[in-house]
Protein backbone atom coordinates (compact mmCIF):
# COMPACT_ATOMS: atom_id res chain seq x y z
CA UNK A 1 0.00 0.00 0.00
CA UNK A 2 1.18 3.52 -0.81
CA UNK A 3 0.61 4.82 2.74
CA UNK A 4 2.66 1.99 4.24
CA UNK A 5 5.48 2.71 1.82
CA UNK A 6 5.47 6.44 2.61
CA UNK A 7 5.52 5.83 6.37
CA UNK A 8 8.30 3.29 6.00
CA UNK A 9 10.40 5.78 4.03
CA UNK A 10 10.00 8.43 6.73
CA UNK A 11 10.93 6.03 9.52
CA UNK A 12 13.93 4.78 7.55
CA UNK A 13 15.08 8.35 6.86
CA UNK A 14 15.43 9.05 10.56
CA UNK A 15 12.87 11.88 10.70
CA UNK A 16 12.49 12.60 14.45
CA UNK A 17 8.91 13.98 14.34
CA UNK A 18 6.19 12.99 11.86
CA UNK A 19 2.85 14.82 11.63
CA UNK A 20 -0.16 12.98 10.20
CA UNK A 21 -3.37 14.95 9.71
CA UNK A 22 -6.22 12.48 9.26
CA UNK A 23 -9.66 11.50 10.60
CA UNK A 24 -8.62 7.82 10.21
CA UNK A 25 -6.83 7.48 13.55
CA UNK A 26 -7.53 3.75 13.88
CA UNK A 27 -6.17 2.96 10.43
CA UNK A 28 -3.00 5.01 11.03
CA UNK A 29 -2.36 3.28 14.36
CA UNK A 30 -2.72 -0.13 12.71
CA UNK A 31 -0.28 0.82 9.93
CA UNK A 32 2.27 2.19 12.39
CA UNK A 33 2.02 -0.86 14.64
CA UNK A 34 2.68 -3.16 11.69
CA UNK A 35 5.70 -1.08 10.64
CA UNK A 36 7.04 -0.99 14.21
CA UNK A 37 6.89 -4.78 14.38
CA UNK A 38 8.67 -5.08 11.02
CA UNK A 39 11.41 -2.67 12.13
CA UNK A 40 11.68 -4.17 15.63
CA UNK A 41 10.66 -0.92 17.37
CA UNK A 42 8.88 -0.60 20.71
CA UNK A 43 5.48 0.92 19.91
CA UNK A 44 3.70 3.27 22.33
CA UNK A 45 0.36 5.07 22.07
CA UNK A 46 -0.56 8.14 24.11
CA UNK A 47 -3.81 10.04 24.64
CA UNK A 48 -4.89 12.40 27.40
CA UNK A 49 -7.53 9.93 28.58
CA UNK A 50 -5.41 6.77 28.72
CA UNK A 51 -1.88 8.00 29.23
CA UNK A 52 1.04 6.12 27.66
CA UNK A 53 0.44 2.49 26.76
CA UNK A 54 2.67 -0.19 25.31
CA UNK A 55 0.65 -1.12 22.24
CA UNK A 56 -0.37 -4.71 21.81
CA UNK A 57 -0.27 -5.40 25.53
CA UNK A 58 -2.49 -2.62 26.92
CA UNK A 59 -0.03 -2.00 29.74
CA UNK A 60 0.06 1.46 31.29
CA UNK A 61 3.54 2.67 32.18
CA UNK A 62 3.93 3.48 35.83
CA UNK A 63 2.05 2.24 38.86
CA UNK A 64 1.33 3.21 42.45
CA UNK A 65 2.91 6.57 43.27
CA UNK A 66 4.83 6.69 39.99
CA UNK A 67 3.85 9.12 37.23
CA UNK A 68 1.04 7.75 35.06
CA UNK A 69 2.26 9.84 32.11
CA UNK A 70 -1.22 11.09 31.28
CA UNK A 71 -0.02 14.72 31.38
CA UNK A 72 1.76 16.09 28.30
CA UNK A 73 4.78 17.49 30.13
CA UNK A 74 5.38 14.28 32.11
CA UNK A 75 5.04 12.26 28.91
CA UNK A 76 7.61 14.30 26.96
CA UNK A 77 10.01 14.29 29.91
CA UNK A 78 9.80 10.48 29.92
CA UNK A 79 10.39 10.22 26.14
CA UNK A 80 13.35 12.62 26.29
CA UNK A 81 15.09 10.45 28.93
CA UNK A 82 14.21 6.95 27.68
CA UNK A 83 16.64 5.29 25.23
CA UNK A 84 15.05 3.68 22.20
CA UNK A 85 14.57 2.63 19.57
CA UNK A 86 10.92 3.45 20.11
CA UNK A 87 7.95 4.79 18.16
CA UNK A 88 5.69 7.10 20.20
CA UNK A 89 2.31 7.93 18.66
CA UNK A 90 0.63 10.92 20.33
CA UNK A 91 -3.07 11.28 19.51
CA UNK A 92 -4.67 14.75 19.51
CA UNK A 93 -1.60 16.37 21.03
CA UNK A 94 -1.92 19.68 19.17
CA UNK A 95 -3.86 21.65 21.85
CA UNK A 96 -1.04 21.26 24.38
CA UNK A 97 1.65 23.26 22.59
CA UNK A 98 -0.50 26.36 22.18
CA UNK A 99 0.85 29.07 24.50
CA UNK A 100 3.03 26.41 26.15
CA UNK A 101 6.68 27.11 25.23
CA UNK A 102 7.87 24.34 27.57
CA UNK A 103 5.94 21.69 25.60
CA UNK A 104 7.40 22.96 22.32
CA UNK A 105 10.91 22.92 23.83
CA UNK A 106 10.50 19.33 25.02
CA UNK A 107 9.49 18.27 21.50
CA UNK A 108 12.51 20.08 20.08
CA UNK A 109 14.81 18.41 22.63
CA UNK A 110 13.48 14.98 21.65
CA UNK A 111 14.03 15.77 17.96
CA UNK A 112 17.58 17.03 18.52
CA UNK A 113 18.43 13.92 20.58
CA UNK A 114 17.14 11.55 17.91
CA UNK A 115 20.55 10.16 16.92
CA UNK A 116 21.34 9.34 20.55
CA UNK A 117 17.91 8.10 21.75
CA UNK A 118 16.53 6.69 18.46
CA UNK A 119 12.98 7.69 19.43
CA UNK A 120 10.51 8.87 16.79
CA UNK A 121 7.40 10.88 17.72
CA UNK A 122 4.35 10.65 15.47
CA UNK A 123 1.65 13.28 16.00
CA UNK A 124 -1.79 12.09 14.79
CA UNK A 125 -4.80 14.40 14.71
CA UNK A 126 -7.69 15.54 12.53
CA UNK A 127 -5.95 18.93 12.31
CA UNK A 128 -2.33 19.90 12.94
CA UNK A 129 -0.73 23.33 13.01
CA UNK A 130 2.90 22.58 13.79
CA UNK A 131 4.89 25.08 15.90
CA UNK A 132 7.45 27.06 13.91
CA UNK A 133 10.24 25.98 16.27
CA UNK A 134 10.00 22.33 15.22
CA UNK A 135 8.90 22.86 11.63
CA UNK A 136 12.27 21.97 10.08
CA UNK A 137 12.57 18.89 12.27
CA UNK A 138 9.17 17.58 11.20
CA UNK A 139 7.85 15.74 8.14
CA UNK A 140 4.13 16.02 7.43
CA UNK A 141 2.38 13.09 5.77
CA UNK A 142 -0.98 13.29 4.01
CA UNK A 143 -2.72 9.93 4.12
CA UNK A 144 -3.93 8.89 0.69
CA UNK A 145 -7.62 8.55 0.01
CA UNK A 146 -8.97 5.15 -1.06
CA UNK A 147 -8.78 4.30 -4.75
CA UNK A 148 -11.76 3.07 -6.77
CA UNK A 149 -10.49 -0.50 -6.35
CA UNK A 150 -10.29 -0.11 -2.57
CA UNK A 151 -13.76 1.43 -2.47
CA UNK A 152 -15.15 -1.47 -4.49
CA UNK A 153 -13.49 -3.92 -2.09
CA UNK A 154 -15.15 -2.11 0.84
CA UNK A 155 -18.54 -2.39 -0.87
CA UNK A 156 -18.04 -6.13 -1.38
CA UNK A 157 -16.93 -6.52 2.24
CA UNK A 158 -19.96 -4.67 3.60
CA UNK A 159 -22.25 -6.62 1.25
CA UNK A 160 -20.78 -9.85 2.63
CA UNK A 161 -21.36 -8.68 6.21
CA UNK A 162 -24.97 -7.81 5.40
CA UNK A 163 -25.48 -11.20 3.75
CA UNK A 164 -24.13 -13.04 6.79
CA UNK A 165 -26.58 -11.11 8.97
CA UNK A 166 -29.54 -11.96 6.70
CA UNK A 167 -29.32 -15.73 6.07
CA UNK A 168 -27.00 -15.50 3.08
CA UNK A 169 -29.06 -13.03 1.03
CA UNK A 170 -27.25 -10.98 -1.60
CA UNK A 171 -27.23 -7.20 -1.79
CA UNK A 172 -29.22 -6.01 -4.82
CA UNK A 173 -27.76 -3.44 -7.22
CA UNK A 174 -26.75 -2.91 -10.84
CA UNK A 175 -23.43 -1.99 -12.42
CA UNK A 176 -24.52 1.54 -13.37
CA UNK A 177 -25.67 2.44 -9.85
CA UNK A 178 -22.62 0.77 -8.30
CA UNK A 179 -20.32 2.79 -10.56
CA UNK A 180 -22.15 5.95 -9.58
CA UNK A 181 -21.81 5.12 -5.87
CA UNK A 182 -18.05 4.59 -6.24
CA UNK A 183 -17.72 7.92 -8.06
CA UNK A 184 -19.53 9.71 -5.24
CA UNK A 185 -17.39 8.02 -2.57
CA UNK A 186 -14.21 9.52 -3.97
CA UNK A 187 -12.56 12.13 -1.79
CA UNK A 188 -13.43 10.61 1.62
CA UNK A 189 -11.23 8.74 4.06
CA UNK A 190 -11.33 4.97 4.53
CA UNK A 191 -13.31 5.33 7.78
CA UNK A 192 -15.88 7.70 6.25
CA UNK A 193 -16.23 5.48 3.19
CA UNK A 194 -17.14 2.54 5.44
CA UNK A 195 -19.84 4.66 7.12
CA UNK A 196 -21.29 5.78 3.78
CA UNK A 197 -21.32 2.26 2.32
CA UNK A 198 -23.04 0.85 5.40
CA UNK A 199 -25.62 3.63 5.15
CA UNK A 200 -26.35 2.69 1.53
CA UNK A 201 -26.59 -1.07 2.14
CA UNK A 202 -27.83 -1.91 5.60
CA UNK A 203 -31.33 -0.40 5.62
CA UNK A 204 -32.78 -2.47 2.77
CA UNK A 205 -29.97 -4.65 1.44
CA UNK A 206 -29.87 -2.80 -1.87
CA UNK A 207 -27.84 -0.08 -3.55
CA UNK A 208 -30.30 1.90 -5.66
CA UNK A 209 -30.47 5.26 -7.39
CA UNK A 210 -32.37 6.69 -4.41
CA UNK A 211 -29.39 5.96 -2.14
CA UNK A 212 -27.05 8.31 -4.04
CA UNK A 213 -28.50 11.67 -2.80
CA UNK A 214 -28.58 10.33 0.78
CA UNK A 215 -24.95 9.22 0.52
CA UNK A 216 -23.95 12.62 -0.89
CA UNK A 217 -25.74 14.47 1.90
CA UNK A 218 -24.09 12.33 4.58
CA UNK A 219 -20.72 12.73 2.85
CA UNK A 220 -21.12 16.50 2.95
CA UNK A 221 -22.14 16.44 6.62
CA UNK A 222 -19.04 14.41 7.51
CA UNK A 223 -16.88 17.16 6.03
CA UNK A 224 -18.12 19.83 8.49
CA UNK A 225 -18.72 22.63 5.99
CA UNK A 226 -18.95 25.38 8.68
CA UNK A 227 -22.04 27.03 7.16
CA UNK A 228 -20.31 28.66 4.15
CA UNK A 229 -20.96 25.92 1.61
CA UNK A 230 -24.48 24.50 1.53
CA UNK A 231 -25.62 21.12 0.28
CA UNK A 232 -28.71 21.48 -1.90
CA UNK A 233 -30.64 18.25 -1.41
CA UNK A 234 -33.36 19.11 -3.91
CA UNK A 235 -32.00 19.12 -7.45
CA UNK A 236 -34.20 19.22 -10.54
CA UNK A 237 -34.81 17.31 -13.74
CA UNK A 238 -34.50 19.04 -17.09
CA UNK A 239 -37.97 17.75 -17.95
CA UNK A 240 -39.20 20.31 -15.40
CA UNK A 241 -37.24 23.12 -17.05
CA UNK A 242 -38.99 24.72 -20.01
CA UNK A 243 -36.98 25.88 -23.01
CA UNK A 244 -33.18 26.29 -22.75
CA UNK A 245 -32.67 23.86 -25.64
CA UNK A 246 -29.15 25.11 -26.47
CA UNK A 247 -28.07 24.75 -22.85
CA UNK A 248 -29.51 21.24 -22.57
CA UNK A 249 -27.77 20.14 -25.76
CA UNK A 250 -24.46 21.65 -24.61
CA UNK A 251 -24.63 19.78 -21.28
CA UNK A 252 -25.65 16.50 -22.91
CA UNK A 253 -22.57 16.56 -25.17
CA UNK A 254 -20.24 17.19 -22.21
CA UNK A 255 -21.81 14.83 -19.68
CA UNK A 256 -19.54 11.83 -20.25
CA UNK A 257 -16.42 14.02 -20.45
CA UNK A 258 -17.21 15.49 -17.03
CA UNK A 259 -18.17 12.26 -15.29
CA UNK A 260 -15.61 9.90 -16.85
CA UNK A 261 -12.58 12.12 -17.38
CA UNK A 262 -10.40 10.47 -14.73
CA UNK A 263 -7.14 10.00 -16.62
CA UNK A 264 -4.73 12.93 -16.91
CA UNK A 265 -5.36 13.71 -20.59
CA UNK A 266 -9.14 13.71 -20.17
CA UNK A 267 -8.98 15.72 -16.94
CA UNK A 268 -7.24 18.57 -18.79
CA UNK A 269 -10.24 18.94 -21.12
CA UNK A 270 -12.94 18.31 -18.51
CA UNK A 271 -15.71 20.97 -18.61
CA UNK A 272 -15.00 23.70 -16.06
CA UNK A 273 -18.27 25.59 -15.85
CA UNK A 274 -20.59 28.18 -17.30
CA UNK A 275 -22.15 31.54 -16.55
CA UNK A 276 -25.92 31.97 -16.78
CA UNK A 277 -26.75 35.60 -17.40
CA UNK A 278 -30.31 36.80 -17.62
CA UNK A 279 -33.44 38.38 -16.28
CA UNK A 280 -34.43 37.84 -12.67
CA UNK A 281 -36.93 35.03 -12.37
CA UNK A 282 -36.03 33.67 -15.81
CA UNK A 283 -35.03 30.24 -14.53
CA UNK A 284 -31.27 30.53 -13.95
CA UNK A 285 -31.41 28.99 -10.45
CA UNK A 286 -33.71 26.23 -11.69
CA UNK A 287 -31.25 25.52 -14.50
CA UNK A 288 -28.37 25.31 -12.01
CA UNK A 289 -30.28 22.70 -10.02
CA UNK A 290 -31.12 20.85 -13.22
CA UNK A 291 -27.44 20.55 -14.20
CA UNK A 292 -26.76 18.59 -11.01
CA UNK A 293 -29.91 16.53 -11.51
CA UNK A 294 -29.11 15.79 -15.15
CA UNK A 295 -25.57 14.67 -14.34
CA UNK A 296 -26.68 12.92 -11.09
CA UNK A 297 -24.03 14.64 -8.96
CA UNK A 298 -24.25 16.64 -5.70
CA UNK A 299 -25.21 20.31 -5.87
CA UNK A 300 -23.31 22.69 -3.58
CA UNK A 301 -24.23 26.35 -3.21
CA UNK A 302 -21.60 28.90 -2.21
CA UNK A 303 -23.19 31.48 0.10
CA UNK A 304 -21.32 34.74 -0.43
CA UNK A 305 -23.20 36.28 2.49
CA UNK A 306 -21.64 33.78 4.91
CA UNK A 307 -18.29 33.99 3.16
CA UNK A 308 -17.43 37.51 4.23
CA UNK A 309 -15.84 38.02 7.65
CA UNK A 310 -14.79 41.25 9.34
CA UNK A 311 -11.39 39.88 10.36
CA UNK A 312 -8.49 40.30 7.96
CA UNK A 313 -7.80 37.18 5.93
CA UNK A 314 -10.78 35.21 7.23
CA UNK A 315 -12.90 35.81 4.12
CA UNK A 316 -10.21 34.37 1.85
CA UNK A 317 -9.75 31.44 4.24
CA UNK A 318 -13.49 30.75 4.11
CA UNK A 319 -13.37 30.73 0.31
CA UNK A 320 -10.33 28.43 0.20
CA UNK A 321 -12.00 26.02 2.64
CA UNK A 322 -15.20 26.05 0.56
CA UNK A 323 -13.32 25.30 -2.65
CA UNK A 324 -11.40 22.51 -0.92
CA UNK A 325 -14.66 20.99 0.31
CA UNK A 326 -16.05 21.17 -3.22
CA UNK A 327 -12.97 19.27 -4.46
CA UNK A 328 -13.59 16.61 -1.83
CA UNK A 329 -17.21 16.27 -2.98
CA UNK A 330 -16.18 15.85 -6.65
CA UNK A 331 -17.80 15.06 -8.97
CA UNK A 332 -20.21 17.87 -8.11
CA UNK A 333 -21.79 21.11 -9.32
CA UNK A 334 -20.72 24.26 -7.47
CA UNK A 335 -23.49 26.85 -7.76
CA UNK A 336 -22.50 30.50 -7.27
CA UNK A 337 -25.80 32.34 -7.23
CA UNK A 338 -25.77 36.05 -8.12
CA UNK A 339 -22.00 35.98 -8.30
CA UNK A 340 -21.76 39.69 -9.02
CA UNK A 341 -22.78 40.43 -5.41
CA UNK A 342 -19.87 38.42 -4.07
CA UNK A 343 -17.26 39.85 -6.43
CA UNK A 344 -18.47 43.44 -6.63
CA UNK A 345 -15.57 45.86 -6.13
CA UNK A 346 -17.70 48.89 -5.41
CA UNK A 347 -18.30 50.16 -1.89
CA UNK A 348 -15.94 50.32 1.05
CA UNK A 349 -14.28 46.90 1.00
CA UNK A 350 -12.56 46.89 -2.38
CA UNK A 351 -9.41 45.19 -1.07
CA UNK A 352 -11.28 42.14 0.24
CA UNK A 353 -13.33 41.83 -2.95
CA UNK A 354 -10.17 41.96 -5.06
CA UNK A 355 -8.48 39.31 -2.90
CA UNK A 356 -11.57 37.10 -3.13
CA UNK A 357 -11.63 37.53 -6.89
CA UNK A 358 -7.94 36.68 -7.18
CA UNK A 359 -8.31 33.54 -5.05
CA UNK A 360 -11.33 32.36 -7.04
CA UNK A 361 -9.83 33.06 -10.48
CA UNK A 362 -6.58 31.25 -9.61
CA UNK A 363 -8.51 28.21 -8.42
CA UNK A 364 -10.72 28.21 -11.51
CA UNK A 365 -7.65 28.24 -13.77
CA UNK A 366 -5.75 25.53 -11.86
CA UNK A 367 -8.47 23.18 -10.59
CA UNK A 368 -8.30 19.72 -12.16
CA UNK A 369 -11.02 18.08 -10.05
CA UNK A 370 -14.50 17.30 -11.35
CA UNK A 371 -16.09 20.46 -9.94
CA UNK A 372 -18.39 22.12 -12.47
CA UNK A 373 -19.16 25.78 -11.72
CA UNK A 374 -22.58 27.19 -12.49
CA UNK A 375 -22.45 30.94 -11.87
CA UNK A 376 -25.63 32.98 -12.22
CA UNK A 377 -25.83 36.73 -12.64
CA UNK A 378 -28.45 39.39 -13.25
CA UNK A 379 -26.01 42.23 -13.96
CA UNK A 380 -22.99 41.77 -16.22
CA UNK A 381 -21.64 45.24 -15.38
CA UNK A 382 -20.78 44.06 -11.86
CA UNK A 383 -18.58 41.20 -13.03
CA UNK A 384 -14.81 41.45 -13.58
CA UNK A 385 -13.77 40.80 -17.20
CA UNK A 386 -11.19 38.25 -16.02
CA UNK A 387 -14.01 35.96 -14.90
CA UNK A 388 -15.52 35.70 -18.35
CA UNK A 389 -12.49 34.82 -20.43
CA UNK A 390 -12.15 31.33 -21.87
CA UNK A 391 -10.22 28.94 -19.64
CA UNK A 392 -12.00 30.09 -16.52
CA UNK A 393 -15.53 29.30 -17.71
CA UNK A 394 -16.41 27.38 -20.86
CA UNK A 395 -19.44 29.34 -22.00
CA UNK A 396 -21.76 32.25 -21.20
CA UNK A 397 -25.45 31.58 -21.78
CA UNK A 398 -28.11 34.28 -21.89
CA UNK A 399 -31.45 33.31 -20.34
CA UNK A 400 -33.99 35.63 -21.93
CA UNK A 401 -37.70 36.03 -21.26
CA UNK A 402 -39.54 32.92 -22.50
CA UNK A 403 -41.17 33.00 -25.91
CA UNK A 404 -44.76 31.90 -26.57
CA UNK A 405 -44.00 28.19 -26.97
CA UNK A 406 -41.82 28.09 -23.86
CA UNK A 407 -44.50 29.91 -21.86
CA UNK A 408 -46.97 27.18 -22.86
CA UNK A 409 -44.53 24.57 -21.57
CA UNK A 410 -44.08 26.51 -18.32
CA UNK A 411 -47.85 26.56 -17.75
CA UNK A 412 -48.06 22.80 -18.36
CA UNK A 413 -45.19 22.06 -15.96
CA UNK A 414 -46.59 24.11 -13.09
CA UNK A 415 -50.15 22.89 -13.56
CA UNK A 416 -48.94 19.27 -13.44
CA UNK A 417 -46.90 20.02 -10.29
CA UNK A 418 -50.16 20.98 -8.60
CA UNK A 419 -52.05 17.90 -9.82
CA UNK A 420 -54.01 19.93 -12.37
CA UNK A 421 -54.66 18.63 -15.88
CA UNK A 422 -53.12 21.03 -18.45
CA UNK A 423 -55.62 19.77 -21.03
CA UNK A 424 -58.40 21.32 -18.96
CA UNK A 425 -56.93 24.79 -19.65
CA UNK A 426 -56.33 26.79 -22.79
CA UNK A 427 -52.58 27.14 -22.28
CA UNK A 428 -52.20 28.84 -25.68
CA UNK A 429 -54.49 31.68 -24.57
CA UNK A 430 -52.77 31.89 -21.19
CA UNK A 431 -49.35 32.01 -22.85
CA UNK A 432 -50.52 34.92 -25.03
CA UNK A 433 -51.87 36.75 -22.00
CA UNK A 434 -48.53 36.19 -20.18
CA UNK A 435 -46.38 37.80 -22.88
CA UNK A 436 -43.06 39.10 -21.44
CA UNK A 437 -43.66 37.26 -18.14
CA UNK A 438 -40.86 35.29 -16.53
CA UNK A 439 -41.28 31.67 -15.47
CA UNK A 440 -41.38 32.72 -11.82
CA UNK A 441 -44.18 35.21 -12.54
CA UNK A 442 -46.20 32.55 -14.39
CA UNK A 443 -45.85 30.15 -11.47
CA UNK A 444 -46.89 32.85 -9.01
CA UNK A 445 -49.99 33.59 -11.12
CA UNK A 446 -51.04 29.93 -10.86
CA UNK A 447 -50.47 30.00 -7.09
CA UNK A 448 -52.50 33.19 -6.77
CA UNK A 449 -55.31 31.64 -8.85
CA UNK A 450 -55.43 28.65 -6.49
CA UNK A 451 -55.92 31.02 -3.55
CA UNK A 452 -58.81 32.67 -5.39
CA UNK A 453 -60.41 29.28 -6.05
CA UNK A 454 -59.94 28.16 -2.45
CA UNK A 455 -61.51 31.39 -1.17
CA UNK A 456 -64.73 30.70 -3.06
CA UNK A 457 -64.45 26.96 -2.25
CA UNK A 458 -64.32 26.00 -5.90
CA UNK A 459 -61.91 24.55 -8.43
CA UNK A 460 -59.28 26.64 -10.15
CA UNK A 461 -60.43 27.87 -13.55
CA UNK A 462 -59.04 29.50 -16.68
CA UNK A 463 -60.55 32.79 -15.53
CA UNK A 464 -58.77 32.62 -12.16
CA UNK A 465 -55.36 32.32 -13.83
CA UNK A 466 -56.21 35.01 -16.39
CA UNK A 467 -57.28 37.36 -13.61
CA UNK A 468 -54.07 36.72 -11.69
CA UNK A 469 -52.01 37.46 -14.80
CA UNK A 470 -53.93 40.70 -15.48
CA UNK A 471 -53.20 41.94 -11.95
CA UNK A 472 -49.45 41.33 -12.32
CA UNK A 473 -46.93 43.96 -13.45
CA UNK A 474 -44.07 41.80 -14.79
CA UNK A 475 -40.44 42.69 -14.26
CA UNK A 476 -40.18 43.38 -18.00
CA UNK A 477 -42.33 46.44 -17.31
CA UNK A 478 -40.92 47.40 -13.92
CA UNK A 479 -37.29 47.12 -15.09
CA UNK A 480 -37.74 47.71 -18.80
CA UNK A 481 -34.66 49.95 -19.22
CA UNK A 482 -32.22 47.61 -17.43
CA UNK A 483 -33.56 44.54 -19.25
CA UNK A 484 -33.19 46.26 -22.61
CA UNK A 485 -29.61 47.19 -21.71
CA UNK A 486 -28.88 43.60 -20.66
CA UNK A 487 -30.31 42.23 -23.90
CA UNK A 488 -28.30 44.72 -25.93
CA UNK A 489 -25.07 43.68 -24.20
CA UNK A 490 -25.81 39.96 -24.51
CA UNK A 491 -26.55 40.08 -28.25
CA UNK A 492 -23.48 38.85 -30.10
CA UNK A 493 -21.53 38.27 -26.87
CA UNK A 494 -23.37 35.28 -25.35
CA UNK A 495 -25.05 32.05 -26.46
CA UNK A 496 -28.86 32.06 -26.24
CA UNK A 497 -29.86 29.42 -23.73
Amino acid sequence: MADTKDLNVLLGAGIPIVGIETPDEGRVLALLLRLAMQRNLAFYEWSITRGLRLSGFGEELGNGSEIQLDEPEALLRHVSKTPGPGLYVLCDFHPYWRDEPKIVRFLKDIALAHERLQNTVVLVSHKLDMPVEIGRLTANLQMRLPSDEELMAMVRSQAQVWGEQHQGKKVRTDSRTLKKLIANLRGVSHADAQVLIRHAIHEDGAITESDIPEVNKLKFDLMDAEGVLHFEYDTERFSNVAGLSNLKSWLKIRRDAFLNGDDNSAAQDRPKGMLLLGVQGGGKSLAAKAVAGFWSVPLLRLDFGSLYNKYFGETERNLRNSLKQAEQMAPCVLWMDEIEKGLATGGGDNATAHRIMGTLLTWMAENSNAVFIVATSNDISGLPPELMRKGRLDEIFFVDLPDHQVRQEIFRIHLKKRDLDPEAFDVDELASRAEDFTGAEIEEAIVSARYLAADREGSISQGDIAAALDRTYPISVLRAESIDALRTWAKGRTVPA
